[in-house]
């Protein structure tokens, strides 16, 4: 069959077309040359943060958690038995020593501190009259109108109710203690907590729960554990004076309060290794509560005259520490050093680098011996304030964020 002249110049067009998409498809174009590569000085100067090194003192810390807990924790149980006829103190109310909290029916306990009172009158009454006759015996065997033994026996009866006497003052002495107990008081100064036991129930001084917790918080301790590897500085510390410690939030990190440690405990926890120390806080603001965990920090020392670099600034390598230097032309330089101490936020350099040198702290995934650099800007560490080196009330400076130069 044969096609028409029209027909074949369509086909042909097709054909054309469908292979052009073809081409574009299949074949990517050619990209063009790179200019320069990743360090090529092409680019220009690379930015770069950087810090001037400095000597300053560096604080030596150590951190850990700590658990709160109530200076002083009473358990307010009842000495005596009997009904409870009175409350006089709230849930979560701070109260003082010697307050009432609560009074037990004392009628049972009344009646016997009035019977003993009794008891002593009757016996004195009789003493009295002994004495008396006492006397007359003495009087009598003198002049031997009595035996001398019946004056003696006589004198033993005055003893027997002398004595008898003394008895009757301790019962006394007993019912009376009994009934104060009836009245049960503040035995420190802190903080109620929830009751355990309401009006009208019948207490007992077998009863373990007993009626409320009073717990001391304010001041307020804190109890740390360490490794036992920090024994040795912590003691220097102590041996020194008063070793301050921080509490500190756990999520901001911000102070929550200032203290001192009181006391290092005279065993180190074998199953562990690990040593415990007791703090103690002023508490003012209630910031710490008996129970919760929260992080401590310690300044058991400090290194005078450190050379100090951010600790971003620190590289390391197949052969150690180093970072990089810019030099008067802004160019860097690898720079093998070794530290003394390392923190989160700075590093004491022990070799390898002098007061005033810059070092590079941010922007190394370009960065080679021998680049142009363009400082951006200076980053800025925090300085430890005097205030937190005396262990002082007041708070230390937040970080302070990198900052432009002009």
């Amino acid at each position: 069959m044969k096609m028409s002249r029209s027909t074949i110049i369509t086909v042909l067009a097709l054909v054309a077309v469908i292979g052009g998409i073809a081409w574009f498809v299949l074949l990517p174009p050619k990209q063009p040359a790179a200019r320069g590569g990743r360090n090529s000085p092409d680019d220009g100067p690379i930015p770069v943060l950087a810090f001037k090194a400095e000597r300053r003192m560096m604080p030596i810390d150590v951190e850990s958690i700590g658990t709160v807990q109530a200076l002083n924790m009473v358990t307010v149980r009842t000495e005596v038995d009997g009904r409870l006829i009175d409350l006089s103190f709230r849930d979560g109310q701070d109260v003082k020593v010697g307050e009432i909290l609560a009074k037990i029916d004392p009628t049972i306990y009344q009646a016997q501190y009035d019977q003993a009172l009794a008891k002593k009158a009757q016996d004195q009454a009789i003493l009295a009259n002994a004495q008396r006759d006492l006397e007359r015996y003495l009087n009598l065997a003198k002049t031997e109108y009595a035996p001398q033994q019946q004056a003696d026996t006589q004198r033993s009866t005055v003893a027997q109710l002398t004595a008898q006497i003394a008895a009757d003052q301790a019962s006394i002495d007993t019912a009376k203690t009994y009934l104060d107990h009836t009245t049960i008081r503040a035995p420190i100064e802190g903080r109620t907590g929830i009751r355990a036991v309401d009006k009208g129930n019948l207490v007992r001084a077998s009863d373990q729960t007993g009626l409320v917790t009073i717990a001391q918080v304010k001041p307020i301790s804190v109890i740390i554990t360490l490794p036992q590897q920090q024994l040795l500085a912590i003691n220097r510390a102590m041996a020194k004076g008063i070793l301050p410690v921080e509490a500190r939030d756990g999520d901001t990190g911000s102070v929550i309060d200032r203290g001192e440690v009181e006391v290092v405990d005279n065993a180190v926890d074998q199953t562990t290794g690990t040593i415990k120390l007791k703090a103690r806080f002023a508490n003012a603001d209630l910031a710490l509560w008996p129970g919760q965990f929260i992080n401590v920090m310690l300044q058991v020392g400090t290194i005078n005259d450190a050379l100090i670099v951010p600790t971003p600034a620190l590289q390391r390598g197949p052969a150690g520490a180093f970072v990089y230097m810019v030099d008067e032309q802004s160019k860097v330089s690898v720079r093998a050093v070794t530290t003394l101490r390392q923190t989160e936020t700075e590093t004491a350099i022990a070799t390898g680098l002098e007061a005033g040198e810059t070092v590079v702290t941010s922007g190394f995934n370009r960065l080679a011996d021998g680049l142009s650099v363009r400082v951006d800007a200076t980053t800025v560490i925090p300085v430890v304030p005097a205030a937190r080196q005396k262990g002082s009330g007041k708070k230390p400076n937040a970080a302070t964020a990198p900052v432009k130069t002009p």
